[in-house]
């Protein structure tokens, strides 16, 4: 018979060798702190996936993965704020950045088990709650308004923190002025103006995003926190000269009631269609032929949201809700202007009474 295999040491002992009281301790602490620093913490449910660059610096909220959330006008949006562990006697409160007023306000607060709305959103936001750590907020019906920063606070005495996310709507910006000509609208007018024509005020965000998408516009206007800017891609004599780079020009912040400037509009996506009726329509008959059709005449936003979304395609001007008339073009050729770029072209504003064209229409779903 071979040798007997060795018996396993004890714990507590060396070869045999009885260790002392206390050193038997210090190795029973000492197993337990490295048993401890491997095993998982047992309340978080959330690992950061492998190869994650570095840790997240928040102690009870998990880092998204994302911090920016896209949608349309119309859709649901979902921004995420998933807690990895749950403290005692907490809150979670998400509010919104609003840019026009630099203020911060409050949509909803929950402890977890029950929750409270507030403000205009109120009836369109829920938790989307599908586990007990979760606490995004789900928006329903976005809005062109809903667009911006929204800010995830757990509420916890002094360990407060939070996480920030941006809401973004794919859409368009138009510049926009009235029938009597350019910088004619205060501030006030210019927002007011822009929603009359199912648009709101551009961000700085939108305006920037335009202008690298081609905007290149040499008439100044308003965005939504009361700057007045013009997008410039190709520079020249009359829009600041040949010698500045092209860029978003900007006069900085104006007297929202007494400067006048023109506006940048943004839209999104449609709930509904616009489409053309031929004929020789002044603006009252135009009106009637969208009427009779039990669809309204379309405004300007809502043709500019055709042609971005719906890929609207035509060479005839039409008469439109403001007394403008536009037509839009995304295949650019020789006889519908010439213009070697995709836009809504315009004939400005024409006399209501005298000049024939036929009309754009906008049903809704």
């Amino acid at each position: 018979m071979g040798p007997a295999a060795p018996q396993r040491a004890q714990l507590g002992t060396v070869r045999g060798t009885t260790l002392p009281p206390a050193l038997r301790m210090h190795r029973l602490l000492l197993l337990s702190s490295l048993w401890l620093l491997a095993a998982p913490p047992a309340s978080s449910i959330f690992q950061r996936p492998t190869g994650s660059p570095a840790p997240p610096h928040l102690q009870y909220l998990l880092e998204p993965l994302h911090t920016t959330v896209h949608t349309q006008r119309g859709a649901t949006a979902t921004l995420p704020c998933v807690l990895r562990a749950l403290p005692r006697n907490y809150r979670v409160k998400w509010s919104k950045l609003e840019p026009a007023n630099y203020r911060e306000s409050i949509i909803l607060i929950t402890n977890g088990l029950y929750h409270k709305n507030y403000g205009p959103l109120s009836p369109r936001v829920r938790l989307r709650h599908s586990h007990r750590y979760d606490a995004s907020l789900t928006i329903t019906d976005v809005a062109l308004e809903d667009e911006g920063r929204y800010r995830c606070q757990l509420v916890n005495g002094l360990e407060d923190e939070s996480v920030s996310l941006t809401l973004h709507l794919e859409g368009v910006v138009f510049p926009y002025q009235p029938s009597n000509g350019r910088y004619k609208f205060n501030y006030h007018e210019a927002k007011r103006a822009c929603e009359q024509q199912d648009s709101r005020l551009a961000t700085y965000q939108q305006l920037y995003k335009a202008w690298t998408e081609g905007l290149d516009w040499c008439n100044a206007g308003w965005i939504l926190d009361g700057t007045v800017h013009y997008p410039i891609i190709n520079s020249r004599e009359p829009c600041g000269g040949r010698l500045l780079l092209p860029g978003v020009r900007t006069y900085g912040a104006r007297d929202k009631q007494k400067d006048r400037f023109d506006a940048f509009c943004f839209t999104s996506a449609l709930q509904g269609q616009v489409y053309f009726i031929r004929g020789h329509l002044n603006f009252k008959e135009a009106g009637q032929a969208c009427r009779n059709h039990g669809a309204a005449i379309a405004k300007v936003g809502q043709l500019y949201s055709a042609w971005k979304f719906s890929q609207l395609d035509r060479c005839d001007g039409g008469w439109l809700a403001d007394g403008s008339v536009r037509y839009p073009i995304t295949t650019p050729r020789e006889r519908c202007g010439g213009l070697p770029d995709p836009g809504v072209r315009s004939f400005g504003f024409p006399s209501k009474e005298l000049r024939t064209y036929g009309t754009y229409c906008f049903v809704g779903k």
